[in-house]
């Protein structure tokens, strides 16, 4: 398989790559920090891994993404939207103008953009998968500090659902990935920005929070054998929550923070 992770230097997106990469498959992954970028692609050492830069709010940097990577591995079978910003200390009052407009024109535009740009070439070659990465607030529940980020998010839900409708029965397959609580940089950065509400809820955050790499084999596979338009790609089910929170009125669960300093 040739695929596509924009976003995908960091957290759930690299962590899928190097998924994908080791199942020996074609990996081309973007983000904006061209020195990690190069540094990734380095570490495979130039064998069916490649990185490039790509700011996905650009229409014009989206084409020659699509156009990178037809260059590099001759199609794309499946794009996966991963690039997004998380900002989830502040209420929507107080989130700045300029982190309320990034998160805006890079989880809802970008990811659209990347849709379309995606699905355009997909129905050219007459298949392929496209997929985005949801998060909190996406089923629409409220999270403190998230309405911002969480309506975005949301927005791609039903955008998602609808470009599968459009899409229906055209051999491009639209779906959606719900990764759970998932520990990435941003996660560790909001956290270290506002300590105290964290070490509140650190017991919790032990219970429910996953590393990357333990998360991406399920998500791989799940997106590998995915054969239905619309269908929703969730790690963290309300059973295994459940199930996680009574395990955790017995035993202590291991602290995965500490490593990040926390």
């Amino acid at each position: 398989m040739n695929i596509v992770i924009t976003g995908g230097t960091k957290g759930i997106g690299r962590a899928l790559a190097e998924e994908f990469w080791q199942q020996g498959h074609q990996v081309l992954v973007c983000g904006q920090n061209s020195a990690e970028l190069q540094a990734l692609a380095k570490s495979k050492g130039g064998e069916r891994f490649y990185a490039t830069s790509c700011n996905i709010r650009e229409l014009a940097q989206v084409e020659s993404l699509r156009d990178f990577a037809l260059q590099q591995m001759g199609s794309i079978d499946i794009w996966i939207n991963n690039a997004g910003l998380a900002k989830t200390t502040n209420s929507i009052l107080q989130t700045s103008q300029q982190d309320l407009e990034t998160m805006v024109t890079t989880n809802i535009l970008g990811t659209m953009q990347c849709c379309r740009v995606a699905a355009v070439l997909m129905l050219a070659q007459g298949y392929g998968k496209i997929f985005n990465m949801l998060g909190g607030g996406s089923d629409g529940e409220y999270f403190a500090g998230m309405g911002v980020y969480g309506s975005t998010k949301r927005s791609l839900d039903y955008f998602s659902t609808a470009l599968a409708k459009e899409l229906a029965g055209s051999g491009v397959i639209v779906g959606r990935i719900r990764p759970g609580m998932i520990i990435t940089e941003g996660v560790v950065r909001e956290a270290k920005a506002d300590l105290a509400n964290f070490q509140r809820r650190r017991h919790f955050a032990n219970l429910i929070c996953d590393e990357p790499e333990t998360v991406a084999p399920y998500l791989a596979a799940e997106i590998l054998k995915c054969n239905k338009s619309g269908h929703k790609i969730a790690w963290l089910s309300s059973l295994k929550i459940s199930l996680r929170m009574l395990r955790g009125l017995v035993n202590k669960p291991q602290d995965k923070f500490s490593r990040y300093g926390l």
